[in-house]
């Protein structure tokens, strides 16, 4: 297939994987990148020493798709422990999985924040969403994780001091309004992997990715961005700020605003789930003990988590500072000033840890995600484009083609090659 081509659009996950697979395929492809690295909303910013990670993002190992294209141990992952610690002013108490975490099983059943009943009932969850094949995840009756906790008879306390928490940094939505669908994949995930990040940051996956698809044979273009796309029906031509390229087919892995704008699908979701995250640094050994997990706000909403990376990752900060992160959800905290949500961060951890003092916290970055996740209400899913929703030539591979997370970006790129491979070569 030498002499056939293809245009990939966008060096985020899902183009990635689309280009490596094409060109495994024998198949000519080219990427065009606006930006001036990969990654697309994958991306650590690298200075003095800090890898500050866009956004909080973490790496769920047990994905399907991530076993299937990353070399974890060339990754070099750093762990973080299961479960969490609930935090509120002059109380914290850590909430584990048993069966992955037996170190903690004392200090989770003496956990206050949560009843036995709730405990039990967790346990059967995981074993439910454990015994599901992945293709069943994703289908039948869909409801909002809030309503779904209540069916399974889950207490107000549970859901209000853990889930709404833990689960607002997965999905951005501390509400529990997110499809119950989106709930029982990452369940499962958790239930059956770790929660990590690479050593070099969370950039080190889409440039393994990136380096891959070279191996293959792709050519990635950075800087270059696309203006418009034509089908004639016959081919495409592809119009980037330099040239005017013609190929046998395009594949738009874009951001979903702009997928929309090159091929006028409407079925693309472009309802945003919005964050901010705060890096911070203290010096060594004033940061405060987490055991390497996250601490969940349980008595406030802002900030909703806070983590101390260099518990998990010590290459995330230089070796005489600790480095903290805190996120923030929803679109009102993307206006609030950066000083501002630096003091609550402080006041928050004064409350938390009122033996310890925070006057030496200083903030070193602020990241505003106005589109961290498209919104996944119930029934969304089922109203997705699929890949060869554009018609002709022209596919779709991004999150949004499957569902918000780096699975469902990975997996739009596997699709949208299978795809194109089968209809036109």
């Amino acid at each position: 297939m030498q002499d056939e081509s293809v245009v990939v659009v966008g060096a985020g996950l899902a183009g990635l994987v689309t280009a490596r697979r094409l060109a495994a395929a024998d198949i000519d492809v080219t990427v065009y990148e606006r930006r001036d690295g990969v990654g697309g909303r994958v991306r650590t910013e690298r200075r003095g020493g800090y890898r500050l990670d866009r956004g909080f993002q973490v790496l769920f190992t047990a994905y399907p798709m991530v076993k299937a294209e990353l070399d974890l141990d060339a990754l070099d992952l750093r762990t973080f422990k299961p479960g969490a610690t609930i935090a509120r002013p002059g109380k914290r108490s850590v909430l584990s999985d048993p069966l992955r975490d037996p170190g903690a099983l004392l200090s989770s059943v003496k956990n206050d924040e949560v009843s036995t009943t709730d405990k039990l009932r967790t346990l059967a969850l995981r074993q439910h969403v454990t015994g599901q094949r992945e293709d069943e995840t994703f289908t039948g009756r869909d409801q909002s994780i809030r309503d779904y906790l209540k069916e399974w008879g889950f207490s107000r306390q549970y859901v209000e001091n853990f889930v709404a928490p833990f689960y607002g940094g997965i999905t951005l939505d501390r509400s529990l309004s997110t499809s119950k669908h989106v709930f029982e994949y990452t369940f499962r995930a958790l239930s059956e992997g770790s929660i990590a990040v690479p050593a070099e940051g969370m950039q080190a996956i889409p440039e393994q990715l990136a380096g891959n698809a070279r191996e293959a044979g792709a050519e990635i273009r950075l800087s270059e961005p696309v203006e418009s796309i034509v089908d004639d029906g016959d081919g495409v031509t592809v119009t980037t700020g330099s040239e005017t390229v013609a190929a046998d087919a395009v594949v738009v892995a874009t951001d979903p605003k702009r997928a929309t704008e090159l091929t006028e699908v409407e079925a693309i979701p472009t309802e945003a789930r919005s964050c901010v995250t705060q890096h911070y640094r203290l010096p060594a050994g004033d940061a405060p003990d987490t055991g390497k997990r996250l601490l969940l706000n349980a008595g406030d909403e802002s900030p909703n988590t806070v983590v101390n990376m260099t518990a998990v990752a010590p290459e995330y900060a230089p070796g005489d500072v600790d480095l903290l992160n805190a996120t923030f959800l929803g679109e009102q905290v993307l206006d609030a000033s950066a000083e501002e949500l630096e003091r609550r961060t402080r006041e928050t951890l004064e409350g938390w840890y009122p033996d310890q003092s925070f006057d030496e916290l200083e903030r070193i970055e602020t990241h505003r995600i106005p589109f961290a996740q498209f919104d996944q209400p119930p029934g969304v899913h089922e109203t997705l484009p699929d890949t060869r929703a554009a018609g002709g030539r022209v596919y779709l591979a991004g999150d949004y083609t499957q569902w918000s997370s780096i699975q469902g970006a990975m997996r739009s790129g596997r699709n949208a090659a299978e795809a194109l491979v089968i209809d036109l070569f």
